[in-house]
C-alpha cells in the first residue's frame, strides 16, 4: 500500500515523488504483475529501497540516508533461478549465470536494489530489479526502473528509511 513519501512509478514512462514528475524508463516487457525470469518485466507492487551501489571512480559519493558503498570490479548480481545466491549479490568470478555490476557505460553508475523478490528469493520469479541511470534516450530496461542521473540523485538525498517504490499498472 502507497504512502505519501513513497516513489510512485507509472507505465507511461514517469516517476513522482514528493510532487514533482520525473522522467523514467520500465522494462521493456512492460509492467507485469506476474513478473518471471528473462520476461523484460518491471514488478507491480510496492517495494523497499535496499542499498546504493556507485561508481566512485566516475561519480562522487551521493548524499543518500540508505546504506551505500562503492561499486568493485569483481561485484555481479546472479540471475540463475537454481543457483543458492539467486537474485544476490556475488563476487567474479561465479560460475553460475550473473550480471557484472562494472560496465562500460554508465547505466550502473548508480544502482539501487530494489528489494523484490529477495526476502527469501523464490527461484524464476524475477531478479536484478533496480532503479539504475537512463540511457540518454530512455530507451526501456531489461525490467529495471531507469533515470536521469540527476534526478536518481536528488530522489536518493530526500528519501527516508521508509520510503518505497510503488509501481502500478
Amino acid at each position: 500500500m502507497e504512502k505519501q513519501n513513497d516513489i510512485l512509478v507509472s507505465p507511461d514512462g514517469f516517476l513522482t515523488w514528493n510532487g514533482e514528475k520525473f522522467r523514467c524508463a520500465v522494462g521493456k516487457g512492460g509492467i507485469l504483475e506476474d513478473k518471471k525470469e528473462g520476461d523484460g518485466g518491471t514488478p507491480v507492487g510496492c517495494f523497499s529501497l535496499r542499498e546504493v551501489f556507485y561508481r566512485a571512480d566516475k561519480i562522487e559519493k551521493p548524499t543518500t540516508i540508505l546504506p551505500i558503498r562503492a561499486l568493485l570490479k569483481t561485484d555481479g548480481w546472479c540471475d540463475e533461478s537454481n543457483d543458492p545466491n539467486y537474485n544476490k549479490l556475488v563476487s567474479l568470478p561465479y560460475t553460475a549465470s550473473h550480471e557484472e555490476l562494472w560496465r562500460e557505460d554508465d547505466l550502473y553508475d548508480i544502482i539501487v536494489p530494489v528489494g523484490y523478490n529477495d526476502d527469501p528469493p523464490i527461484p524464476g520469479k524475477g531478479s536484478a530489479i533496480f532503479i539504475h541511470v537512463a540511457s540518454p534516450a530512455l530507451t526501456p530496461t531489461a525490467g529495471c526502473i531507469a533515470m536521469s542521473l540527476q534526478d536518481l540523485l536528488k530522489i536518493l538525498s530526500e528519501i527516508t528509511p521508509e520510503t518505497k517504490i510503488c509501481i502500478s499498472k
